[in-house]
């Protein structure tokens, strides 16, 4: 399906692999078979994200609603996929015509995928403020996808500007809301016109929202790519699921992109086919009753009716005080033929 799609549509997993290459290799399957072009990994180990520290401030906040107290050490070991399943997962991409690419956390991780021939790169929300990792990524020359969550408008200038002083002006930003998950009301939707308008530059969602409204309302604001959290049934438990679609919610949500792409149709302005019949009761000059040969059009026997048979309305102006060649009957269209130069 997706390859009837004008958005771009990416499946991230995340940590819905739940520690298992052959849960990350089903996910990459399952994604493929529902039509899903675009898959993500992310590459880090959780030394090169964080350190093992037991400080409060190395562990999330007790009122969080995912994952309260728990070490970020740990949950990053929870979450990482491997560097050892990357070959395989990237070579899987490749069998199944899909392709997998990443987020690097680190010049470690960009040069592991860069051995891998990655084809795209993301920057993740948290790392915008990150330039030695940004001017790695870009100096690979490859796209960039960058979220904008938790991020200040300073820092996504600058982040921008860093990737563009690389020589590498191939770069898609996406609304983010780095809240897990994110309430509707935390979306903010029409800050993806704010960031088109600042950047000049496409614009997509990274969405971490439950359901589908959200990616499907993004597409009509203009968003041209959306990312999602793909797991692979609804009963799964990981970090990430409670922010995730299975594959069915998926599929639904890209039909409902499906539909709303068919409703914004394209720019160029056209008279639709359902139209047809409209413009046939438009309205046009019509005789509105019988005149001899040699008569003057008058606004008396002439004047603006529907249907649109005749020549309109706008030449009014024009053909009053023109005589007719012809008899003509109440009724007829009032066409420059019958009328005298």
């Amino acid at each position: 399906m997706e390859n009837f799609l004008k958005t771009k549509i990416v499946a991230e997993i995340s940590a819905n692999h739940n520690g298992s290459l052959d849960e990350a290799k089903k996910l990459i399957e399952r994604a493929a078979e529902i039509g899903i072009k675009f898959i993500k990994i992310q590459s880090y180990t959780p030394e090169t994200i964080t350190l093992d520290v037991d400080d409060a401030a190395f562990k999330i906040s007790a009122e969080h609603k995912l994952w309260p107290g728990k070490k970020l050490f740990d949950l990053y070991r929870e979450a990482h996929t491997p560097w050892d399943w990357h070959r395989e997962l990237f070579e899987l991409g490749t069998r199944l015509g899909v392709i997998v690419f990443s987020s690097p956390f680190d010049a470690t991780a960009v040069k592991l995928l860069e051995d891998l021939n990655c084809p795209i790169y993301k920057i993740a929300s948290l790392e915008t403020g990150d330039l030695e990792l940004i001017k790695n990524v870009a100096d690979t020359g490859k796209p960039i996808i960058a979220s904008t969550g938790a991020s200040t408008i300073e820092e996504i200038d600058l982040m921008v500007e860093t990737v563009f002083s690389r020589g590498n002006n191939n770069l898609t930003l996406l609304l983010c809301t780095s809240a897990y998950p994110t309430e509707h009301n935390e979306v903010g939707l029409k800050r993806i016109d704010f960031l088109r308008k600042r950047y000049q530059l496409e614009i997509g969602l990274s969405d971490h929202s439950k359901g589908n409204e959200v990616a499907t309302a993004a597409v009509a604001m203009g968003a041209t790519l959306i990312e999602k959290h793909f797991k692979l049934n609804s009963e799964i438990e990981t970090p990430d699921s409670a922010f995730s679609l299975d594959p069915e919610e998926f599929k639904k949500m890209m039909q409902k992109i499906a539909e709303v792409e068919s409703i914004l149709g394209d720019e160029d302005w056209k008279i639709q086919k359902s139209e047809s019949f409209s413009r046939t009761l438009r309205r046009s000059l019509i005789v509105k009753k019988d005149v001899f040969a040699g008569e003057d059009v008058t606004n008396s026997n002439v004047g603006s009716f529907r249907p649109n048979i005749g020549i309109e309305p706008k030449y009014l102006d024009q053909v009053i005080g023109k005589k007719f060649r012809f008899d003509t009957k109440k009724g007829s269209p009032l066409l420059f033929e019958i009328l005298e130069d």
